[in-house]
């Protein structure tokens, strides 16, 4: 991890997490300082705060007595007028005595002012609320009193109170839609500046920079493993790429010495007659290693395999007896053995012969005079073996390398038949092991 613990605080949820809640505070707070405004320019829905209000709009006479409120457009006297019996006012001296009242009035109870702020009295079988509030004029103080039937008051809730929190909610989701989106527009804005370079530099890659990485810096957690996996196929196309370089350098190697030989030979045919039979030898193992070599460069190749399910035991039974007259100069014998019942698999038929053919040629070249190559096909794959004197432990690993070849074979060989089996075995999904035999060297191929 090249950021330790410290790579959470680079996690594009953890971003997007803090910007949602940014969001949502910020609304919150637009949503508070809106309905300040909105509670400043409405009538409050509390008496307390609407008989503070109705007392400032009192009005008094030259003699500093009570004669009336302002009508104003905010708190309009009508009402008093037109709904006598629900909502009413009066107001006191500070004896307590009435000395201005609304219609409604009339029959209120005699409520010492002083007593308490907030009343409340039931009048015709109706509940009042009631509030008071002084008011200091000279040195004198008087008393004014609202109150305000159950009815009217629950009537000002349903019509007006809940329309106006519905268009709260209204209003809320529109703000937090708004102001969220602009946050996470923002905060994924910047949050993926890294990613848009790593595109970047991804472009800029060619078969002339394979050793060009992309970097993690600054890259959310969530994107650094597809960054890391793309760095890794990278790092496998470059091996690839050199892998090819130095197989084509040498097999250029391979190919100079014959034609060197060759060139020779011919320069003494006029000379040496005999030559002439060098000569072909030499055209031989020549031909023989251009073979090999078109073979592994179609083994390698994803696109040169058809694949179509196959007979398994006539492509073995095809590949001994193609090889039969090889195994029988060399003085070996070749047993095959297959399920009684028939196996098909989806594979190139083509292919898979080769693979076939390769394996037991090269059990051939290794195997003793007098003793046989075992061949047997199963429904999990097929195994070669020989009784020869197997491969030693620190030379397995390069078994399946190319121009490889082994201590105890007959011919001179490229050393590509093995590496051939191996790239067939790679482009159908199967798997190839060697592993000594006791005597002998096991060569399997495993298909689950």
């Amino acid at each position: 991890m090249p950021f330790g613990k410290k790579r959470w605080l680079n996690s594009l949820a953890l971003k997007i997490l803090l910007a949602f809640i940014a969001g949502a505070l910020l609304s919150i707070a637009l949503l508070v300082l809106s309905g300040r405004l909105v509670k400043e320019r409405l009538p409050g829905m509390d008496l307390s705060d609407y008989t503070h209000r109705l007392a400032q709009e009192l009005q008094f006479d030259l003699r500093g007595q009570p004669t009336g409120f302002n009508n104003g457009d905010q708190y309009p006297l009508w009402i008093y007028q037109s709904i006598t019996d629900d909502v009413a006012y009066r107001v006191l001296d500070d004896e307590g005595r009435v000395v201005l009242m609304s219609p409604g009035a009339q029959h209120w109870p005699t409520l010492a002012p002083q007593v308490s702020r907030e009343f409340k009295f039931t009048l015709n079988g109706m509940i009042y609320d009631g509030a008071t509030e002084p008011y200091v004029l000279a040195g004198k103080t008087w008393w004014i009193q609202m109150a305000a039937s159950s009815r009217i008051i629950d009537f000002l809730h349903r019509g007006f109170a809940l329309p106006f929190i519905r268009f709260g909610i209204e209003l809320f989701s529109l703000v937090l839609l708004v102001v969220f989106g602009l946050c996470a527009w923002v905060t994924l804005k910047y949050s993926l500046k890294p990613l848009r370079n790593v595109s970047t530099e991804a472009a800029l890659i060619s078969p002339r920079s394979l050793d060009a990485r992309l970097q993690t810096h600054g890259v959310p957690t969530e994107i650094s493993p597809l960054i890391d996996s793309f760095n890794q196929a990278l790092a496998r196309l470059e091996k690839g790429y050199r892998n090819q370089q130095d197989f084509l350098a040498k097999a250029a190697h391979e190919l100079k010495t014959p034609l060197t030989l060759i060139r020779a030979e011919v320069e003494l045919m006029d000379q040496q007659l005999d030559a002439r039979e060098l000569l072909l030898l030499q055209v031989e193992h020549l031909a023989r290693q251009v073979q090999q070599l078109l073979l592994l460069a179609e083994a390698s190749e994803p696109l040169s395999y058809r694949f179509a399910p196959v007979d398994v035991p006539a492509i073995a039974r095809d590949s001994v007896q193609f090889l039969q007259r090889i195994a029988s100069d060399a003085q070996v014998s070749l047993t095959l053995s297959t399920a009684d019942e028939p196996l098909r698999w989806r594979a190139d038929r083509g292919a898979l012969f080769t693979l076939l053919k390769n394996l037991i040629e090269n059990a051939i070249q290794h195997s003793p005079l007098g003793t046989a190559v075992h061949i047997t096909v199963s429904e999990k794959g097929f195994t070669v073996r020989d009784v020869g004197p197997g491969v030693a432990e620190e030379e397995l690993p390069l078994l399946f390398s190319r121009f490889w070849r082994g201590a105890h074979r007959r011919d001179s060989g490229a050393g590509l038949g093995l590496a051939i089996c191996h790239e067939i075995a790679l482009a159908h999904g199967w798997t190839l092991r060697a592993e000594n035999a006791s005597p002998g060297l096991l060569l399997t191929v495993s298909t689950g």
